[in-house]
């Protein structure tokens, strides 16, 4: 039963990581740097939670989260492609944006700074085997289109040789912006999911520093679909397991939770140590180009 249990919480804990790498890596596939991964899980999160517990709707709440994230990833993309900004620290200015602005918006609408109001069991998902499912299958969408479809290999060429991009005609700005756009909305779903699934509405700061974890399976899955998806579980299961041993003895001594707790993040900083330098990013990443 106990490995049961780790598998069950694992498929659980890793969706949001899933998406979130995800949108991360058609961002950076395209070139750009994206670290807001964070925001837009936390953006996503609250909007859909607020949307909902405000109309009573579900589906309402899902379509104003993607639109949330997807505004705020046009946002990102536009400062950084053709406002020309640092696209490291443009991504931690959004990620304090949204750290700084979510609990202002909740105190104006709900008199409350740390979460929305809990919402009811019908205003809910209850399964996230289906958004497991969900991410499992876009990992066949995204090697798809990376693969065979014209949009997926100009996001490739966006990030390696944008030149190539440019003698053909293409605006290579433009495709870098779409890319980034389509990555916030994926990555939007993992803060739905988070808000209306993992939990039953938004709590202050509830990605708990899953945008950093995504982006350093990310990382570690060299900016591919498959390897990225089990880099995802690996850290989902380090959670679990840190989840599953609070409490727990070992010899007679109990494991202060604190130590515990640290597991995912230590494993990590372990990961990106031993194998980041062995792995190739994008050529063009963080780089701006002129026609």
């Amino acid at each position: 039963m106990l490995w049961y249990d780790l598998l069950l919480s694992t498929m659980r804990l890793a969706v949001p990581l899933i998406f979130a790498a995800y949108g991360g890596l058609l961002s950076e596939r395209s070139g750009v740097a994206n670290i807001a991964l964070e925001s837009y899980l936390l953006t996503s999160a609250f909007a859909a939670a607020a949307a909902t517990s405000m109309t009573g709707s579900l589906w309402i709440g899902v379509v104003i989260g993607l639109l949330a994230s997807g505004l705020l990833g046009l946002a990102f993309g536009v400062v950084c492609i053709w406002g020309r900004g640092d696209q490291i620290v443009v991504g931690m200015a959004f990620n304090l944006l949204a750290t700084g602005l979510i609990p202002t918006v909740c105190k104006a609408l709900f008199n409350a700074t740390g979460s929305t109001p809990q919402l009811s069991e019908e205003l809910t998902f209850h399964k996230p085997i289906w958004f497991f499912l969900g991410a499992v299958a876009l990992m066949f969408a995204l090697q798809f289109l990376l693969r065979r479809t014209r949009h997926g290999l100009r996001i490739w060429a966006a990030g390696e040789n944008p030149g190539a991009l440019i003698t053909q005609g293409v605006n290579h700005k433009v495709v870098r912006l779409r890319a980034v756009v389509e990555g916030s909305l994926i990555a939007g779903v993992g803060g739905i999911y988070l808000s209306l699934c993992q939990g039953s509405g938004y709590v202050r700061e509830m990605a708990a520093g899953r945008g950093f974890i995504a982006l350093a399976a990310l990382i570690f899955g060299a900016w591919k679909p498959v390897p990225t998806l089990l880099a995802c579980l690996f850290f989902a299961f380090t959670d679990a397991g840190q989840m599953l041993l609070q409490g727990q003895k070992l010899n007679g001594f109990i494991i202060p939770n604190q130590f515990i707790q640290i597991m995912p993040y230590l494993a990590t900083l372990v990961v990106l140590v031993f194998f980041a330098r062995k792995i190739s990013a994008p050529k063009a990443i963080n780089q701006d180009h002129h026609v």
